[in-house]
């Protein structure tokens, strides 16, 4: 009878142990709550990536392969929206609905973050077109970038590492815990945009050619200012406006008496009036890409920034005639 106590007693001691360590094993899979981030364009969502590594959840609220001048969100959106810690917008005059947006949704733990704070903003080169050119937009709101400011401010490296600096520290602020992971990620990757920055002014700094035009919308001006090169583009910073026949008249006449041999197209967009140009002159056509947003296949492959910026080198050293 006391063997089989024993015995009893040992087999509820082993059933106990067992249970205990599956309930530590349980315990020890489930995974951390991480940070919800919802970020508008490409260049935001690509630095909150890096930034925020394995510690995060990032989307991207602009669906890949839209144009980005053209966005505005939708109800599914706000859900989304909804469920993040943190919500990244590039600028007020990129995305003017931005912060009235969040604020309608009445989400008291989301975190607002405009990734522009401390950025010196450039003028567009172009005037803004008459609303009249814009049939169709019978709101201000519907007219991205009032004021003639351009908001593409992410092509100049040295505003990228603000961006870079601002995301990091909103996110220190929201996850203290992880606080030294985001800004050890922050401050490497700034050190590969130093390097892309040396890259642009060594491979920019011997060149045929100081200018370059540009079919599309007013987007490469804080390239083209911090490389010290002449841009001129056929519409304004509004990627919706047309260029007048005088400004295409123009555009080939500049094409001529440069004695350009390429000019630029861009990504998501129609390359029409590139071509009409190309056809006109003789011209060859080449891409840059404003990295507002990336193809589906793109995105899938995981194209980043920095391949971006590496590609758009590669084709302004050939169109300015580098060597």
């Amino acid at each position: 009878m006391m063997l089989i106590r024993t015995l009893v007693f040992l087999g509820i001691c082993l059933l106990l142990a067992c249970a205990c360590q599956k309930k530590e094993t349980l315990v020890s899979t489930i995974a951390p709550k991480k940070m919800i981030v919802v970020t508008t364009l490409f260049p935001v969502y690509d630095f909150a990536r890096i930034i925020g590594g394995d510690k995060i959840n990032v989307s991207l609220l602009l669906p890949p392969g839209m144009e980005a001048h053209s966005f505005e969100p939708k109800p599914e959106d706000a859900i989304r929206v909804t469920n993040a810690d943190i919500f990244i917008y590039t600028n007020e005059y990129m995305e003017p609905w931005a912060v009235k947006f969040v604020d309608g949704l009445n989400v008291s733990k989301i975190t607002l973050v405009d990734s522009s704070r401390g950025v010196a903003f450039l003028k567009s080169g172009i005037e803004e077109e008459s609303e009249d050119t814009h049939k169709g937009h019978d709101s201000k709101e519907h007219h991205h970038h009032a004021g003639g400011v351009d908001p593409h401010i992410w092509l100049d490296f040295a505003n990228a590492k603000i961006m870079v600096d601002t995301i990091a520290t909103s996110m220190s602020a929201k996850d203290p815990t992880n606080k030294d992971f985001y800004l050890a990620n922050a401050a490497a990757y700034k050190i590969e945009l130093n390097k892309i920055d040396a890259e642009y002014k060594a491979g920019l700094s011997n060149c045929g050619k100081k200018a370059f035009l540009h079919g599309g919308h007013y987007a490469f001006g804080y390239l083209a200012h911090r490389y010290g090169l002449q841009y001129e583009s056929a519409s304004a910073v509004n990627a919706d406006a047309e260029p007048s026949p005088a400004k295409l008249v123009a555009l080939v006449k500049q094409v001529r008496a440069m004695n350009l041999k390429y000019i630029y197209t861009e990504e998501l967009l129609s390359p029409r009036i590139s071509e009409m140009i190309a056809k006109e002159t003789g011209v060859s056509i080449l891409l840059l890409h404003g990295a507002h947003n990336i193809s589906k296949d793109d995105f899938e492959k995981g194209t980043s920034f920095i391949s971006l910026m590496k590609s758009n080198l590669v084709n302004l050293k050939t169109g300015l005639q580098c060597r």
